[in-house]
């Protein structure tokens, strides 16, 4: 039996952080610093939801697992509840 490739989706997601496929957002975000790997503070702005609220972009970096799966260029967004990967960023 060969084995299966698994998919971004399956390499990032644990029962309490999961990840959404987003094609309405313009970047990767989370608000969960606990999540990156490497990582670069730098306040750079805000991003808008659709509801025409802000969060504030507190840095960004590299999460995931290091043997497996890595995303670079993910903002860390204060109060975001949710993480959000740009699809056509793939």
């Amino acid at each position: 039996m060969g084995q299966r490739k698994k998919s971004i989706e399956e390499c990032l997601a644990t029962s309490q952080r999961k990840w959404y496929l987003d094609s309405g957002c313009s970047r990767h975000k989370t608000g969960d610093t606990s999540m990156f790997i490497d990582f670069t503070r730098k306040e750079r702005g805000y991003v808008s939801y659709g509801d025409n609220n802000q969060g504030k972009i507190l840095g960004k970096g590299v999460v995931g697992n290091p043997s497996t799966t890595t995303i670079k260029d993910v903002m860390l967004v204060d109060g975001l509840k949710h993480n959000l990967l740009n699809i056509s960023q793939f």
